[in-house]
């Protein structure tokens, strides 16, 4: 049987991570989970201030083509090899996950509805909707707590590149949705995603 694909996207901070994980905790044997944060073009011939200057929330930041690859593999049964991003280098590092064929792929990242060849790949599209305010902050505190960043930083990326290119590219790619929710931590939609993913399991059985 061939996985059964579902992709996961939203604004930076949305919730679209949590609501993955959570999936994922629920099916842990099941399920197979792929970042397109990981994604990112590496650009090591470029200084980390240069790096750190680049628009990583625009489409051509992510290299879409490996991520169909990948998917390709994963639908064939075979295992592919996802590259780790370092997001304190805005490069990726050396190290490489390998992610192994399950019945259910998820992949979640803000754009990963803009790219026609990565929808294809997909039979359940879901975008998670959550207020900019919410978003923002979730943002902040990641980025100081996990990658290393501080909040100058944090305020100058959003208002720079974040917020435009959520409005330019990442919203309007919501009209390719099957299911649009309201937060990453809605319940109801988080069990009837999980109902949906059983009987998907009790068929390919």
């Amino acid at each position: 049987m061939k996985p059964y694909i579902i992709g996961i996207a939203g604004g930076s901070g949305s919730g679209k991570s949590t609501f993955a994980g959570r999936i994922k905790e629920a099916f842990p044997e099941h399920v197979s989970l792929i970042s397109c944060d990981n994604y990112y073009l590496p650009h090591d011939e470029l200084s980390l201030e240069e790096r750190a200057e680049l628009n990583y929330d625009a489409p051509e930041a992510l290299e879409f083509d490996l991520m169909v690859r990948h998917l390709e593999q994963l639908k064939n049964g075979q295992s592919a090899l996802c590259p780790v991003y370092d997001f304190s280098h805005h490069t990726r590092s050396s190290s490489v996950t390998e992610i192994q064929p399950r019945p259910i792929i998820l992949i979640d990242g803000i754009l990963i509805f803009h790219d026609k060849a990565l929808r294809e790949c997909m039979n359940l599209k879901v975008y998670v909707e959550t207020d900019a305010d919410e978003r923002i902050l979730r943002r902040a505190r990641r980025d100081m707590l996990e990658r290393g960043r501080d909040l100058d930083g944090v305020i100058h990326q959003y208002l720079s590149t974040v917020k435009p290119m959520h409005n330019t590219y990442v919203e309007p790619t919501k009209v390719f949705a099957d299911v649009i929710l309201n937060g990453g931590k809605n319940e109801q939609a988080f069990m009837l995603v999980k109902a949906q993913i059983e009987q998907i399991l009790k068929s390919q059985k």
